[in-house]
C-alpha cells in the first residue's frame, strides 16, 4: 500500500486484481422513492472492496436482452467490429459478503443505469468489473465530515456503518425532499444536515457549499473530510475546506461522480 503518513493517520491505495463477474439479481427494494437497493448474487467468493468509496464498473443488458454483452477483444486488443457493447457505469459497493453484493441506484436522469434499475427484477443479470483499487483511510480520526448528493449516499451510508464507537461524524447531504432522506446506522455519533433542492438544480453548487460554509466544525482533534457528487460542486467544496477553512489537504478528498452532459465520469479533485 502506498501511504501518506502523518503523526497518527495512514492513508494509502491498495491495488486489486480486476475480474469480470456475471451476477444475478436476488432482491429489489426501494429504500426511498428514488433510490433502488439491488442485491446481487453469483461469483463473489474472492470479491474484495477495502474502502467505502470504491467503485465497480456495472455493465447493463442492451434493450431486449437479458444479460450484458461484453465482447472479448481480438488479438489486436480491440473489440470485434459490428458488436454493440453493453453500457457501463461506476457504482459503490454498498455492502457485500461471500455470496451477495448490494448496490444502491439513484434514479435520476434517464440513461442505461436508471432505465435498468427502475425495472429490475429477480433473475435478471448484470456484469461487474473491479474494484481496481481502494483508497484506504484508517479509522483513527477524531471526527469526520461527509458531504454529497444522492449519488454519494451509498458511500456515506457504508462508511457510517463502518466507523468505530466514540468518534463523531457530520453529514451534509442534498436530496429532493424529506421523502428522499435516509436513516443511517452507525456506532459513531452522527449529526445529519439535509439540504432540499429539486433535481433541476442538482448542478448548482450553492445549496451544498452554503450549507458547509454555515457549519461549525469541531475546533479540536483531527478531522477527515470527504465530498462527492456533481463534479464542480465537489471541487468547490474541497477549495472551501482547504483554502478557506485551512484544513490539511491530505485530509480532504473530493470526487466528481457525475457531470451533466457527460457519460461514465469519475474525477478526483486533489487541488
Amino acid at each position: 500500500m502506498n501511504q501518506h503518513t502523518t503523526t497518527r493517520h495512514a492513508i494509502g491505495r491498495v491495488r486489486h486484481e480486476p475480474r469480470r463477474r456475471l451476477l444475478t439479481v436476488k432482491t429489489v427494494e426501494r429504500i426511498t422513492p428514488q433510490m433502488a437497493r439491488i442485491t446481487l448474487g453469483g461469483d463473489l467468493a474472492d470479491f474484495r472492496s477495502a474502502s467505502y468509496d470504491d467503485h465497480v464498473k456495472v455493465f447493463f443488458p442492451l434493450p431486449g436482452r437479458n444479460a450484458p454483452t461484453i465482447p472479448e477483444p481480438g488479438p489486436d486488443g480491440k473489440a470485434p467490429e459490428g458488436v454493440e457493447r453493453s453500457p457501463g457505469r461506476d457504482y459503490t459497493p454498498r455492502r457485500y459478503d461471500t455470496d451477495k453484493l448490494v448496490i444502491d441506484f439513484a434514479l435520476h436522469e434517464a440513461g442505461p443505469a436508471t432505465d435498468w434499475a427502475a425495472q429490475a427484477a429477480p433473475g435478471q443479470q448484470l456484469s461487474i468489473g473491479g474494484p481496481r483499487g481502494s483508497f484506504v483511510v484508517t479509522d483513527d480520526f477524531d471526527w469526520y465530515l461527509f458531504v454529497g448528493d444522492e449519488t454519494a449516499l451509498p458511500a456515506i451510508g457504508r462508511r457510517l456503518e463502518e466507523l468505530r464507537a466514540g468518534t463523531r461524524a457530520i453529514v451534509v447531504a442534498a436530496v429532493t425532499g424529506r421523502e428522499e432522506e435516509q436513516r443511517f446506522e452507525s456506532r459513531a455519533s452522527v449529526e445529519t444536515v439535509w439540504v432540499h433542492r429539486p433535481l433541476s438544480q442538482a448542478t448548482d453548487p450553492a445549496p451544498l457549499v452554503d450549507a458547509v460554509r454555515a457549519l461549525k466544525l469541531p475546533s479540536s482533534g483531527d478531522g477527515y473530510c470527504w465530498a462527492a457528487g456533481e463534479s464542480q460542486t465537489a471541487k468547490l467544496l474541497r477549495q472551501h475546506l482547504v483554502g478557506e477553512r485551512g484544513h490539511d489537504k491530505a485530509w480532504v478528498k473530493a470526487a466528481g461522480y457525475w457531470k451533466r452532459g457527460a457519460e461514465a465520469i469519475h474525477e478526483t479533485h486533489n487541488d
